[in-house]
Order: structure tokens, then C-alpha cells, then sequence
């Protein structure tokens, strides 16, 4: 396997500009990639066409094309490594997203092309749809995907904006708990829950987790810390 794939836990960190914090990832990550196609269908309250330009304006140095804006975003997808360009998938609300991609058949395409080096970048959904299925996003379910099966770029669940903080006097369940739910009942597959600030890079068949912020590995019913550079391989093809 090829993959060459950036899943960035947010597109914030703290209070700092959109992308800004992730800009010195996503450069070393393309390598000189300067063309780039952008996934916006997490968005919901904010039009494909304005997601794009934020997008646009928070990297200054790259050119985006929204996917909406092509005539096949199919073959878009199919001859972007050709093309020479990398694909970058926005976050928002996962299920709205996943339910796009099955709506438009892009499933298949951006599998293949990830397997064969395609430079790839998400943040917040555009991550969560790098794992197995969307089962540990923390979106609301607003519409429905055929399937909760996604990219399986990595074998095990994701969880971006990864927080432990627990509001005084709310009585809802915290992040550990949601995430306890579910390892509970699939005990045999991990949870990788990043935090803001950080991402998970997967490159030269090496998983490895960048920001100082550090995350946590839960399966079963253990939480296990990761920090920086922490090597994560095992988790590419921990379920398969």
C-alpha cells in the first residue's frame, strides 16, 4: 500500500486563524503539490461554492477547485494523481458527506486512488471517513448514508476533536464515555481520538501521530496514550 494520507484532528487550533496551524503539515505533506481538489460536502450551513473559497483563502499558497465545480468528479478523482494534483476533504457533519460520496459513486475512486499514492488531506470529517466506518463521529446522524462504511484507509475507528474536559453541572456522557459505548460493544477494534492541533500521517506504509497535544488509543476497556511521533502502524491494518 501506497498511501500517502494526512487526517488532521480540526481545521482550528485554539483561537488561530482557518488552517493556519495546519499549514506547515499540509506543505511537507504535498511535497511541491500545488493544485489540489476539494471535497466540500461536509458542509451543510454554508454553500459548496463559499466552503471553497475559505478554503482557498486559508491556503493562500494553492490552488483549489471545488469537486462541485467539475463536470465528472469521478474522472476528477480517477486522473488527479495524473494530473498531478492532491484531494482535500473539508469537515462539517460526516454523515452528510459519506451520504454524498455514495451519492456520487466516489467511494471506489477515492479508494483506489489513495491505495496508489494519491496525496490526500482531511480534517474533522475528512478524517473520520479515513477509518473503517463514521460509528465514532461526533455528528449528528442528519441524513443517511446507504452505508456507514467508509474509505478504510486505516483498519480501526477515528475520533477528531478529541477532548477529556467535562463541563461542571452538565449531566450528559463525556467523549471517554461515547467512545467507551462503542469499544464496549466492538471491543476488538480500536478508537484513534486526536486531538485539536494534532493529525495522524500516514506515509512510506508508516502511520505516525504530529502535534505535541498527544491523543489516545481506546479498544476494549483500556484508554492508552500516543504522543508525538508515536509509531501507529499496527493500526493500518489492525482489523483487516
Amino acid at each position: 500500500m501506497t498511501a500517502h494520507v494526512l487526517m488532521l484532528s480540526s481545521s482550528r487550533k485554539n483561537d488561530e486563524p482557518y488552517l493556519a496551524h495546519a499549514q506547515p503539515f499540509i506543505s511537507e505533506h504535498l511535497n511541491g503539490i500545488t493544485d489540489v481538489l476539494f471535497i466540500p460536502f461536509a458542509g451543510v450551513t454554508i454553500s459548496y461554492d463559499e466552503y471553497t473559497q475559505r478554503v482557498a483563502e486559508g491556503l493562500p499558497a494553492l490552488n483549489v477547485t471545488g469537486l462541485h465545480q467539475v463536470s465528472s468528479p469521478r474522472e476528477a478523482i480517477e486522473n488527479a494523481i495524473a494530473n498531478n494534483q492532491a484531494v482535500m476533504v473539508g469537515g462539517g457533519n460526516t454523515f452528510h458527506l459519506l451520504y454524498t460520496l455514495y451519492e456520487l459513486d466516489l467511494i471506489e475512486p477515492l479508494k483506489a486512488a489513495i491505495a496508489d499514492g494519491l496525496a490526500y488531506v482531511g480534517w474533522s470529517a475528512g478524517s473520520n471517513i479515513c477509518g473503517m466506518t463514521i460509528r465514532t463521529t461526533n455528528d449528528m446522524p442528519i441524513i443517511a448514508p446507504p452505508s456507514f462504511d467508509a474509505l478504510d484507509v486505516l483498519s480501526c475507528q477515528l475520533n477528531p476533536h478529541y477532548t477529556d474536559y467535562a463541563a461542571p453541572g452538565h449531566n450528559g456522557e463525556t467523549r471517554d464515555q461515547r467512545l467507551a459505548e462503542f469499544t464496549t460493544v466492538n471491543p476488538t477494534t480500536p478508537v484513534l481520538a486526536i486531538r485539536e492541533g494534532t493529525a495522524l500521517k500516514l506515509t512510506d506504509d508508516k502511520l505516525t501521530l504530529v502535534g505535541d497535544l498527544g491523543g489516545f488509543v481506546f479498544i476494549a476497556d483500556e484508554k492508552q496514550p500516543i504522543k508525538e511521533g508515536d509509531d501507529l502502524t499496527q493500526f493500518v491494518d489492525y482489523c483487516r
